[in-house]
């Protein structure tokens, strides 16, 4: 994976843009120790590091705007930083960089339980916004795995979803609106605590821009009243093939689970090394959640039981109370940290039509075969967001080629059968040079264009989403520096 050769002249004015930059913000908020610096160099993505020229930490959305007009000033690019969880290299820096992480940004600004809404500074974590609401009988929906550390403001900028975006949706659709801060210092609202705001939705545009376009200070989020109850149940099956084949037909029955979630073997092994939830020896587990009233919970399951066991399950579990939900959940809830204890691994994130899962899973299979890396599968089976975890050695030579070349294989299987390159963890650097795998050179060009709008010199969040070369002539026919 490359990274452009960073800009000479803005590494030798190193003194005094940390000058400047201290000249706004508190003595403890700037940080430009090489070895402090280290804490940043890298993302979730950890294959992949580079400690920038500086880190500064503001504490407002004028602190931010502030440091945005000196990098805008001194040319120097920009890495916006939430909670430091993307998967995807999102806020890997560039050693000519500056990182702006927003994590002391974390207040409650405005509560507005008769709209259902939440105004909140994006370093707030996403299981904190519930956190604030739930003693009131309210939630926020999206529920990423890492949503006990990650920010809403990477929430933003990849679009992230969880376990229950099934029924409730991903960011996109519980982000009312935002406060934005362009590249030169200038601070803007979109949206705002209403269902539409009118003209163009540029709140689409910024909700999954991985930092390309500005920094998000604020959002205001929708609030969702919780349900009356909530139940899963736990479906072992044989195979992957039949696991897959189970999900796409509760689909097409029109059935509308909270969640459904995928593990497969070494996934479910991993766990239970690692929580001991009690799953049962099988290929494949499903996790299906449905909510409502004690009636709409029996008749939702009632479906599910009869479509699983068209599939001869060869365990399928309802929970009978909060405990037992809680020991079904407890391994899905763990199964990152559990791989964790296996070694080194690679998470992807592409995302396939629910009808094509039976086929995917098998040729990842045979992929990983083909590669000699393991993989395990666990991932939201019910919208079809695959997490193949990729488990290599970074200390053995060759490892981490041979782990990128087969997760480029299983990306562009995710395109091949009409699905796309990621579905809540971004491009960033991992998937940055298949874009165009996905996308023709004039739809590249487009969001380019887009970008010029926003970000004119081209400072933020550099040599991500954009495959080099694209961004590299982009750059040329803009007389912009390379």
């Amino acid at each position: 994976m490359q990274m452009p050769l960073p800009d000479a002249g803005v590494l030798s004015r190193k003194a005094r843009i940390v000058a400047r930059l201290s000249s706004v913000l508190s003595k403890d908020a700037v940080i430009h120790d090489e070895a402090e610096t280290r804490a940043y160099e890298c993302d979730g993505l950890t294959a992949y590091r580079c400690p920038p020229l500086a880190v500064v930490l503001p504490s407002s959305t004028e602190e931010v705007a502030a440091v945005l007009r000196i990098c805008h000033d001194e040319g120097v690019p920009v890495v916006p930083r939430g909670s430091g969880t993307s998967l995807a290299g999102g806020a890997l820096p560039t050693a000519d960089s500056v990182v702006i992480g927003v994590a002391r940004m974390n207040e409650v600004i405005e509560t507005d339980y008769e709209n259902r809404t939440i105004r909140v500074q994006t370093g707030r974590t996403n299981l904190s916004v519930t956190g604030a609401v739930e003693a009131d009988g309210f939630f926020y929906a999206p529920d990423p795995s890492s949503q006990l550390a990650c920010a809403i403001a990477g929430n933003i900028g990849m679009n992230s979803g969880g376990a229950h975006c099934l029924k409730y949706g991903v960011t996109t659709n519980n982000l009312l609106g935002v406060t934005l801060v362009l590249m030169d210092g200038t601070v803007i609202e979109i949206g705002g605590a209403h269902m539409d705001a009118g003209g163009y939705d540029w709140l689409a545009v910024i909700c999954g821009s991985e930092g390309q376009l500005g920094i998000v200070t604020e959002a205001v989020l929708r609030l969702v009243p919780k349900p009356e109850g909530v139940r899963p149940v736990l479906i072992g099956y044989r195979s992957d093939e039949v696991a897959g084949a189970c999900v796409s037909d509760i689909i097409r029955a029109g059935v509308l689970p909270v969640a459904i979630e995928f593990m497969d073997r070494p996934c479910i092994r991993a766990t239970e090394d690692y929580c001991k939830a009690g799953y049962p020896d099988c290929e494949a587990l499903l996790i299906v959640e449905v909510e409502g009233s004690p009636e709409e919970i029996d008749a939702q399951l009632a479906v599910i039981r009869r479509i699983a066991e068209r599939h001869d399950p060869v365990e399928f579990r309802e929970a009978k109370d909060a405990d037992e939900a809680a020991r079904i959940w407890l391994g899905r809830k763990s199964a990152f940290g559990a791989m964790g204890q296996m070694g080194d691994y690679m998470c992807l994130d592409g995302t396939i039509p629910v009808s094509e899962l039976p086929f995917v899973l098998k040729r990842i299979g045979e992929l990983s075969k083909e590669f000699g890396l393991d993989v395990a599968n666990v991932f939201h089976a019910g919208d079809g967001n695959m997490h193949p975890l990729i488990l290599f050695d970074a200390n053995k030579p060759g490892d981490l080629e041979t782990c990128e070349e087969l997760g480029a294989e299983i990306l562009k299987l995710c395109v091949e059968v009409g699905g796309c390159l990621t579905g809540e963890h971004g491009v960033g650097v991992e998937k940055r040079d298949l874009m165009d795998v996905q996308f023709a050179p004039a739809d590249l060009e487009a969001q380019m264009r887009v970008k010029d709008v926003f970000d004119p010199a081209w400072l933020l969040n550099p040599a991500k989403v954009f495959p080099l070369l694209v961004s590299a002539s982009r750059r040329e026919r803009l007389g912009l520096a390379a």
